[in-house]
């Protein structure tokens, strides 16, 4: 499964290859070696490589910040910070963005990027706002102009307080104008590191763009190293193959008690871990039903079950993004209501499809739960590949768990009936809309707020838990962001100490 490997162990490179790291005071400097290949251990694999079209978090983590750029992006708080961008200014009426960009930035194949590159990706990416992987957050852009060849004009039709958060994801990317790779199988931006291998659901390697505009990556390699299940992984990670899993499963953790050169880092996320109803299907259409599921499951069980590495949650908002609130106490944990609820609708069996590399974990515990209130549920576990065709785009099950890690995604998942939850409420839209056209951050988050109880009143789903992340780390890799990392991985300013 990996095309190559550096054990933790592993010797000092050549004297040329070695650079100081900063030290203070009267310290011994600590070797960098600026030649070192980082194998990273992941579960999620990319089908390809496709940035615009191909919808996961594999892409994200791989990608953003370390291949393509965008004029902003997110730091590792999820705080909006410039990019490809020097500065910025927004109009009051929150109808202009105008951008001023940095000097000197270039592709990976060392043309010059400037703002015609930002136009045409910006403009191709609006154009595109029902296909393209988040796009539609750029649904209320009437224009994208260049004043000259270092400013970019955005203006709106009518405000939308959420575009400057579009931008900083794939929405805002900047390809070079006029490219013809093809974008399923190479990438060219303006980032530290370039595409240098590809193998679909194996692995990917990057390797550090040499000619890029900003501070130079200090590795030479990164190998993105794809595993079929959590166990395979954290004994990948035991056994010295990899310098750091991201993340490691919870219910793997206590395999690292008192393992040598790894520590277990925990950060924030905004992973939604979430019990998802097909709300089109026959079954799943009586909300009684859909609120009968959600009583009969115990949260905290499952948190128990996952080592403790979740909050419970349930609503659609985590805590971190704009509109949160404590939806706990809506259809609460009752397995005897639940079970006077499927007796009166008749219902005695339901199918869960979950991915493969999900364990059986949750599933096991779902299938306890039901099974007390009188439900059997049938459990079918396929590979990435098949449930992102079966139940992503053609929203051919009943249940699904997925792990839905992306911020500020409400609009994505429970506005839009086409998505697979096939959830349709138009008091829930029209509360969305007015969240977007606020022009402050308490009315956004007043108006998401209002919607998110809505969807959490109508039962649209079971909200299992929020995730936190728990990475497994070499103790000579340093600068691996904490936060958010099974979302987004920038790996701008990763080293590797010691020579190793």
């Amino acid at each position: 499964m990996r095309t190559s490997k550096i054990l933790l162990a592993a010797g000092l490179a050549t004297v040329s290859a070695v650079t100081l790291a900063a030290c203070t005071g009267g310290s011994t400097p600590t070797p960098v070696n600026t030649d070192a290949t980082v194998n990273l251990g992941l579960v999620l694999a990319p089908t390809d490589l496709d940035i615009r079209t191909t919808a996961g978090a594999a892409l994200n983590q791989a990608l953003l910040d370390n291949v393509y750029q965008g004029l902003v992006t997110l730091d590792d708080s999820g705080k909006i910070v410039r990019d490809i961008a020097k500065s910025y200014t927004i109009s009051p009426d929150g109808l202009t963005y105008d951008f001023t960009l940095n000097s000197g930035v270039t592709f990976s194949d060392g043309h010059a990027l400037t703002a015609d590159d930002v136009v045409s990706s910006l403009q191709d990416a609006t154009k595109n706002k029902t296909t393209y992987v988040d796009a539609s957050g750029l649904a209320d852009v009437a224009s994208v102009t260049a004043p000259d060849v270092g400013t970019v004009e955005v203006k709106l039709d009518k405000p939308n307080i959420e575009t400057l958060w579009a931008l900083a994801g794939r929405a805002g990317i900047v390809l070079e104008k006029g490219a013809t790779n093809d974008l399923k199988t190479t990438a060219l931006g303006t980032g530290p590191y370039t595409v240098a291998g590809f193998q679909a659901n194996t692995s990917l390697t990057l390797d550090r763009n040499d000619n890029y505009w900003g501070t130079k990556a200090q590795v030479k390699e990164i190998v993105f190293h794809y595993y079929a299940d959590t166990a395979t992984a954290a004994n990948a990670a035991l056994s010295g193959d990899l310098q750091a899993l991201l993340p490691v499963d919870p219910t793997q953790k206590a395999k690292f008690a008192g393992a040598q050169n790894l520590a277990i880092v925990q950060g924030d996320s905004t992973d939604k871990w979430t019990l998802g109803f097909n709300n089109t299907d026959p079954t799943l259409s009586k909300k009684d039903v859909r609120t009968a599921i959600r009583e009969a499951i115990d949260p905290k069980a499952i948190i128990a079950a996952v080592g403790g590495a979740g909050l419970p949650l349930g609503g659609p908002i985590p805590t971190g993004d704009p509109g949160y609130q404590d939806l706990t106490s809506v259809d609460a944990y009752n397995a005897a209501d639940a079970k006077a609820k499927f007796a009166a609708a008749g219902v005695t069996r339901l199918t869960l499809t979950i991915p493969t590399p999900y364990g059986t974990t949750i599933s096991d515990i779902l299938t306890s739960e039901l099974n007390a209130v009188g439900v059997k549920l049938t459990v079918k576990q396929v590979d990435f590949n098949t449930w992102l065709s079966q139940v992503f785009i053609a929203g051919n099950y009943q249940l699904s768990i997925v792990d839905h890690v992306e911020s500020h995604d409400f609009g994505t998942l429970w506005t839009n009936p086409k998505y697979y939850f096939h959830y349709d409420n138009a008091q829930v839209q029209s509360r969305y809309h007015q969240a977007l056209a606020s022009t402050t951050e308490g009315d956004e988050a007043k108006y998401l707020s209002q919607a998110a109880a809505i969807v959490s009143n109508d039962a649209a789903a079971e909200w299992l838990y929020q995730g936190v992340v728990l990475n497994v780390v070499s103790t000579s890799l340093k600068g691996l962001p904490v936060n958010n990392t099974n979302n987004r991985l920038n790996l701008a300013n990763i080293s590797v100490l010691g020579g190793q």
